[in-house]
């Protein structure tokens, strides 16, 4: 492969997908948000204990938070689709001048 026939296009940093490390920082913090996120749901229903159609409400909601935060934290971001590099082969025809057709027999 010659220099003029390779892809010399420099990588974007930011298109560079994050370590596993950072995913799976991202994925824990999304996890506490969202599990603190039920505490104060928990809370307000004890204090809105005399409207009981709010802290049904706000217990209902509360419910499916665990469940939720378990598939947004156990889900990876989608791999991005790139480009295989593939090895072509170029067929070349063999031109000959025209002046010399000799065929060798062995």
């Amino acid at each position: 492969m010659s220099t003029s026939e390779r892809d010399d296009t420099p990588v974007l940093i930011t298109e560079a997908a994050l370590s596993l490390d950072e995913q799976h920082k991202a994925r824990k913090r999304k996890y506490a948000i969202m599990m603190s996120a039920r505490i104060p749901c928990i809370i307000l229903a004890m204090v809105f204990i005399d409207i009981w159609w709010l802290s049904v409400a706000l217990l209902v909601l509360s419910i499916p938070l665990p469940w939720m935060a378990v598939l947004i934290a156990n889900d990876r971001p989608p791999r991005k689709a790139e480009k295989a590099n593939r090895y072509r082969v170029e067929a070349k025809a063999i031109e000959s001048s025209g002046k010399d057709h000799r065929v060798i027999d062995g």
